[in-house]
């Protein structure tokens, strides 16, 4: 048991030696996602990538705020595609930001049925990209 630990403790100085970490010291210190329910991993996370109204729930209908746009500051929308040409023509929610001051829960039907993810203030990023968003609200 000695051997191994002592094992493990010389591979780890040699690691840091060599000015590399080991991957779970690595990813402690990697930023987090922001939080978007079932949502893939999202680069370029920020307000200026996302062509977001400030005050505004936005989705979109490509990866990392690309495509169309929808956009809305109502509290809550119990169908989109009330509003959305692209959600009415049936594509797929890609990318959300939510410039509102409040979480935004999203759902996969109107009226606020079958909840499939939220996304807090001052955040966005990349969905699953399998379903849309028929109706939303702030919490």
């Amino acid at each position: 048991m000695h051997r191994v630990t002592a094992l493990a403790i010389a591979s780890l100085a040699f690691a840091a030696a060599l000015g590399t970490a080991p991957a779970a010291t690595a990813a402690a210190t990697a930023p987090a996602a922001p939080a978007t329910g079932n949502s893939a991993p999202a680069t370029g996370n920020s307000a200026a990538a996302f062509r977001c109204d400030p005050g505004h729930f936005c989705i979109y209908s490509g990866w990392s705020g690309g495509g169309s746009r929808c956009q809305w500051t109502a509290q809550k929308v119990a169908n989109t595609a009330d509003q959305c040409s692209f959600i009415r023509n049936g594509k797929k929610v890609l990318s959300v930001w939510n410039g509102t001051g409040h979480r935004v829960q999203y759902y996969k039907q109107t009226n606020y049925h079958a909840r499939v993810g939220s996304t807090a203030a001052g955040h966005g990023g990349n969905l699953q990209g399998s379903y849309q968003i028929r109706s939303f609200k702030k919490q």
